[in-house]
């Protein structure tokens, strides 16, 4: 039952990343602008919203889903020091609080890492079977040399000496 909802809460996750990718990237102008507004260059509005289409996509799959939780993270709590730095105004308050619950969420994601239902899960158990498939190989081949030293060795003349 936790590993569902690990998965619901993945995917929670992750839509909030793709629309606002999806937004971003739409609204173009609109995110240069409000990117400016905060000092920074405006040129990052598309990589922003590349960034958050792309990692929220790759959260919703499961692939490499500790890298980009780690990374999207980092990504929200400089939001809060660029964009709702106003703690005074409880609107910017409120937004900076929302961002820390979702860098939150994402931290609590990295630490599971691995989860039922994605990409990473499913590389996660083939590696382990292929491990225990070669630890069985292993034993079977330290077994049959045992049983070759174990096992005395007839010794046959040559045809020539019968």
């Amino acid at each position: 039952m936790s590993m569902i909802a690990v998965f619901i809460g993945r995917l929670f996750i992750a839509v909030i990343f793709v629309v606002s990718g999806i937004n971003k990237l739409i609204h173009v102008s609109d995110t240069s602008a409000m990117i400016s507004a905060a000092g920074l260059p405006g040129g990052l509005a598309i990589p922003t919203g590349l960034f958050e289409l792309i990692a929220g996509t790759c959260i919703a799959l499961g692939i490499y889903a500790r890298l980009f939780s780690l990374l999207l993270a980092g990504f929200v709590l400089m939001t809060i020091l660029f964009f709702h730095r106003e703690f005074t105004d409880p609107m910017q308050a409120m937004a900076a609080m929302k961002n820390l619950a979702i860098a939150g969420g994402l931290l609590c994601l990295f630490g599971y890492g691995h989860t039922r239902w994605s990409y990473d899960g499913l590389r996660q158990r083939r590696r382990d079977e292929l491990a225990a498939h070669d630890a069985e190989l292993r034993a079977v081949r330290a077994e049959a040399r045992a049983e070759a030293v174990d096992t005395p060795v007839a010794v046959q003349r040559p045809w020539w000496r019968r």
